[in-house]
């Protein structure tokens, strides 16, 4: 294709393909370094559970064992932190228990890291982790987020009733008032279930410590290796950034799953330096779903206002989000700012109300998978609209068209501004595409064959890039989130482009080749991507630092 001819929007072959298609694409399980050696995380079988006894020495003797390390090692080093801070309606902070990167003392979900053993293989790591010695003495699990307030267990000393916070948005007393003067309200109780990521390639790293250099390497199949890099450093560890490289080859896949700090990797790099040599772990799949953070599992309560002919006056939406037994790092924001602000979709509903309490319970942490939040916002408003036009006998597209949006902008009662859209033409032609109007005959033609028809309507409203750090501190993030990247134009003409964005699967060594290309009007040949490293020449970096008067600005809108 000539340049000339624009790389926008044009159907390219992907450059990433060639690699993957022919076997050639390097993982992180790929990777052995020099003095290679394997690590194996010893786990807890029981949900809630205190360590009466942890006896490595049989194990410490077993063959090819390099050390065996326990929470024990990582007592004067800080807890892995969440990156978003909440706070609960009366003004307090959320609970934030520490989360050990080994077990300290009690277990609190079955997976939980007890112990990590490094020897010269996998199978004398796992040999020997089933030597290890431990004494449990179990306890009550809170295993249901609808319970875990009354249940008399306490996964954490600081949240005895296993209270986390109790967040609200929009406006109570108005949400109340229409639904109580209403001509008809909706009420539903659901639950939207807890998930477990299953990407192609497991969680994997690979640690190195360089006693010459005093610095690290980390090799991780994660999403975001700025971020690791960041927490991992500045908030765990305590090692200066300088000194550590992160880097993220090839990743088979993320959805969220992979873009946190996990205590995994963490061990491995202080581990590394301890017995200064390189460890390896890769997640098996059945420990992959006991250990990467879940998703969703919210129980709601919503109700939807509406007058006579199914305007829509108001919806209450009260939901108890399971956070799992330890705050992951962007667990708090998930059921909070990124659930209850899409609770509008795409409807000028008048006033909106949404409270969540976040618990504690005895399973797996719980974060973003596969959208984190705006899904599961989407979930609780289409099930009221579907079942409000069931219950007062109108046509589902009609109801939805008659509460749509039709000005812009458009300031929801739950804190964002729409800037465009048009969902009329939208729901018109997904209509057509359907063949809703030949709907009644396919269905007859299945009834007839004894089989049965539906159809069905969802309206999704998405909301993304929630940087720049004003806005996002405003909101309780505790790094800026900001994004950068690098054009830089060789003195051959060439061009290599620098981004701290890393690519699981979207294709970003075509894409942002094909944007370069166009606008410098060059062939994509003459353009190499380099990502995953934050060792590269141009490093992205997060930004700590918000405007106060912008704080102040969005703090009042908000509230």
């Amino acid at each position: 294709m000539n340049a000339r001819q624009g790389f926008i929007g044009q159907s390219v072959e992907r450059r990433e393909d060639a690699r993957f298609l022919t076997g050639k694409g390097q993982y992180t399980d790929d990777i052995s370094l020099q003095g290679q050696t394997y690590g194996y995380f010893l786990r807890s079988p029981y949900a809630h559970a205190r360590i009466k006894k942890l006896d490595t020495a049989a194990a410490a003797k077993a063959p090819g064992v390099l050390g065996i390390f326990t929470g024990e090692h990582f007592k004067a080093v800080g807890g892995l932190p969440c990156g978003w801070l909440i706070n609960s309606l009366d003004s307090t902070p959320m609970k934030e228990p520490k989360h050990p990167v080994l077990a300290d003392g009690k277990v609190r979900y079955v997976g939980d890291r007890v112990a990590l053993v490094v020897a010269e293989t996998l199978e004398q790591a796992k040999t020997a982790a089933s030597m290890i010695d431990v004494d449990y003495d179990e306890l009550k699990p809170v295993v249901d987020a609808a319970k875990a307030m009354s249940i008399k267990s306490a996964v954490h000393d600081e949240a005895p009733d296993n209270r986390c916070y109790v967040w609200g948005i929009g406006d109570k007393d108005g949400a109340d008032a229409a639904i109580k003067g209403a001509a008809h309200v909706t009420t539903l109780t659901f639950r939207n279930n807890r998930l477990i990521p299953n990407a192609i390639e497991p969680r994997a790293a690979n640690a190195s410590y360089d006693v010459n250099a005093d610095n690290y390497t980390l090799y991780v199949a994660n999403q975001n290796p700025h971020v690791e890099r960041l927490l991992m450093c500045a908030f765990v560890l305590g090692i200066p950034e300088h000194k550590m490289r992160v880097v993220a080859p090839d990743v088979g896949g993320g959805f969220g799953s992979k873009i946190f700090l996990y205590g995994e990797e963490t061990a491995l790099v202080f581990a590394s330096k301890q017995i200064k040599r390189p460890i390896k772990w890769t997640a098996e799949r059945s420990e992959s779903f006991l250990s990467d953070a879940h998703g969703r599992d919210h129980l709601t309560t919503a109700k939807l206002a509406l007058d006579k002919d199914g305007k829509f006056l108001a919806l209450r939406v009260d939901t108890t989000a399971a956070l799992g037994a330890y705050l992951s790092t962007f667990a708090s924001c998930v059921p909070t700012i990124l659930y209850a602000t899409l609770l509008a979709g795409q409807y000028k509903t008048p006033k909106i109300y949404a409270e969540v309490t976040a618990v504690f319970t005895n399973t797996a942490p719980v974060d973003a998978y596969r959208g984190a939040g705006r899904p599961e916002a989407t979930y609780v408003v289409e099930r009221m609209v579907e079942t409000a036009a069931h219950e007062m006998g109108l046509d589902p597209a009609e109801i939805r068209r008659r509460n749509f949006i039709t000005e812009f902008p458009y300031a929801s009662p739950v804190g964002l501004t729409y800037d465009t859209g048009d969902y009329n033409a939208t729901m018109s032609r997904a209509i057509e595409l359907a063949d809703v109007a030949g709907f009644a005959k396919r269905k007859a033609a299945s009834e007839a064959k004894g089989l049965k028809r539906g159809i069905g309507y969802s309206a999704y409203i998405e909301a993304c890039g929630i940087a720049p750090s004003s806005v996002a501190g405003a909101l309780g993030a505790r790094a800026g989130l900001f994004e950068a990247g690098e054009v830089r134009v060789h003195p051959t003409g060439k061009v290599t482009i620098f981004t701290g964005s890393h690519s699981h699967g979207q294709g970003h060594e075509t894409t942002f080749a094909q944007v370069v290309a166009d606008k410098l009007g060059i062939p994509m040949d003459d353009i190499v991507i380099e990502h995953g490293d934050t060792g590269n020449p141009f490093s992205a970096r997060m930004l700590y630092s918000f405007d106060a008067n912008v704080v102040q600005v969005f703090l009042s809108l908000w509230f």
